[in-house]
């Protein structure tokens, strides 16, 4: 089992989940939407094509797609549908967003280097 630190605004949330989930299907299971209003309707469906279940991940994570590579690469939100829980975790939702989270690099170094 993993424990999977859910941040939304200033509350946090614990979440513990067996080895191999998909963080996205977790998310949305315990109502925690990686989505905005207009996109939890408007999707890929957890396919890694449309970019809109972005969350802020720790550093911990590796990524595996291209996609997710890219938005780690240069400070944008790393897709929640791309990411295997394979170890503890904390997550931050992007409440702020319209349809995609916006880069934003100070905000990934603060993020990634209090979660390592």
């Amino acid at each position: 089992m993993y424990t999977i630190t859910v941040l939304v605004d200033d509350d946090t949330h614990y979440i513990d989940v067996a080895h191999g989930v998909n963080l996205r299907q977790v998310l949305l299971e315990h109502d925690f939407s990686p989505y905005t209003r207009i996109t939890s309707k408007l999707n890929c469906g957890g396919r890694g094509l449309c970019a809109t279940c972005g969350v802020w991940i720790d550093n911990a994570i590796e990524p595996t797609h291209w996609h997710d590579k890219a938005a780690d690469a240069f400070g944008y939100p790393r897709l929640s549908c791309q990411i295997i829980v394979d170890q503890d975790m904390t997550v931050r939702l992007l409440t702020d967003k319209v349809i995609w989270g916006s880069r934003d690099g100070q905000k990934a170094r603060l993020f990634n280097s209090n979660n390592k």
